[in-house]
């Protein structure tokens, strides 16, 4: 069992920053792939990245390429979400999720989740 806790959400204006992390707890975290979704409130949950969990592997949706970087420490239990130039129509609840498999883009098939973390950015 993995339990998923997201920190770092907040109020950011149009071209900041924030760092999302993703705390887990249960010994075999580096065992999981971890992804990070998003979700408006009346949409779907969109994917937005997600991280192997061996060799690292990176996985990242078009619309935020070159400006989210997701990355993990094992160590620490802990992957993180560093998103730059951040744009309004990032606003979203985030979510960390959990996959003992190489990671994949489709919500359902995720094991376990977070609470969610509210971003907003403004204009």
């Amino acid at each position: 069992q993995v339990q998923l806790v997201e920190s770092g959400g907040g109020l950011v204006q149009a071209g900041g920053s924030l760092r999302l992390s993703c705390a887990a707890s249960g010994r075999t975290f580096s065992s999981y792939a971890i992804a990070w979704f998003r979700q408006v409130s009346g949409k779907e949950r969109e994917f937005v990245t997600a991280i192997s969990w061996n060799i690292g592997g990176t996985y990242y949706a078009d619309s935020v390429k070159g400006r989210f970087t997701i990355s993990r420490d094992n160590a620490k239990n802990t992957v993180y979400l560093q998103m730059n130039s951040l744009k309004p129509e990032d606003t979203a609840v985030y979510y960390c999720a959990a996959l003992r498999r190489t990671p994949t883009s489709f919500a359902a098939e995720y094991d376990y989740w977070g609470q969610g973390v509210q971003v907003t950015v403004s204009s």
